[in-house]
């Protein structure tokens, strides 16, 4: 067997994080190993070479689905046939992009021959603009209206970049368990109180240790679960989560009291007919309500 390598060490030589890294093996694309006195993901030189290959696909934007499709079949045939593809996308976006030019000469053009001492030209550039920014259909002006109609077309394929995803704002919880072990086991456990979303791992070193977080969906929160030192204060970090029903309510606290450090249920609460504390074995504190 080939030497094996580190997750992190990957990781640093080849500029991509440890949570791509464990997308394109939960994709099929490669395969990891891990020891029995290690705990982390390992690559073999195979793999290594393999990734070597992805990353080169995909600078060329081939999409993850072409590359399953070309490692999953032997010869050269689909690969050839995915190359074709992207060779005829990038030619109708030249195309698209030298359209856009002379679209855009024109409007130098009409703009060079307007007379800025007459309040007509300067009120009829004002009002191409606004037919621009609105992305009327039916435009009304002296000029060219095909031209605009064909900048609002060219401008709109050009902006369908496939696999490109606006990032979104969001906030996260952070809870600190002091251990991987402790990671592990309190994400386990909330996916079964809460049928939690659980995301690949990252991990690494962090101050001379081994580190690991992950991160959780719990209905319309963002959870990120990491192996940092328990903070100052007691407590790992709070969460309150409202119910919409009594039976998911009592089954997260029925999970989450077992060997819980401190919890109880009320119903005497003015404001819902039922709440619920539980400081659970991880040191983590949640309200329940209704």
């Amino acid at each position: 067997m080939s030497e094996l390598v580190k997750i992190r060490e990957v990781s640093l030589k080849y500029d991509i994080s440890a949570r791509a890294l464990t997308y394109y093996e939960d994709m099929g694309l490669i395969t990891s190993t891990r020891g029995g006195d290690y705990a982390y993901r390992m690559y073999d030189g195979a793999a290594v070479k393999r990734l070597e290959q992805i990353l080169i696909l995909r600078k060329l934007n081939i999409s993850v689905k072409d590359i399953q499709r070309i490692f999953n079949t032997s010869g050269s045939e689909v690969v050839l046939e995915v190359l074709g593809k992207k060779v005829e996308t990038i030619d109708e976006e030249v195309s698209l992009l030298h359209e856009l030019k002379d679209i855009v000469l024109e409007f130098i053009r009409q703009i060079e021959r307007a007379d800025f001492s007459r309040d007509a030209d300067i009120k009829l550039l004002y009002k191409k603009a606004r037919e621009i920014e609105t992305q009327l259909v039916n435009v009304d002006y002296e000029g060219n209206s095909a031209n605009v109609n064909r900048l609002m077309e060219v401008t709109e394929k050009l902006s369908m970049t496939p696999e490109i995803v606006k990032k979104r704002s969001r906030f996260y919880l952070i809870f600190d368990l002091g251990s991987i072990e402790n990671v592990n086991e309190a994400c386990e456990l909330y996916s079964k109180a809460f049928g939690a979303e659980r995301f690949p791992e990252d991990n690494g070193e962090w101050q001379g240790k081994e580190w690991m977080g992950m991160s959780l969906k719990i209905y319309n929160l963002d959870i990120w679960v990491q192996s940092n030192d328990k903070p100052l204060g007691g407590y790992n970090g709070s969460c309150c989560i409202n119910f919409s029903t009594e039976e998911d309510l009592r089954k997260a606290y029925n999970l989450l009291i077992q060997e819980g450090e401190d919890y109880s249920i009320h119903s005497d609460w003015h404001w819902t007919p039922l709440v619920a504390l539980v400081r659970d074995k991880f040191g983590v504190r949640w309200l329940f309500a209704l």
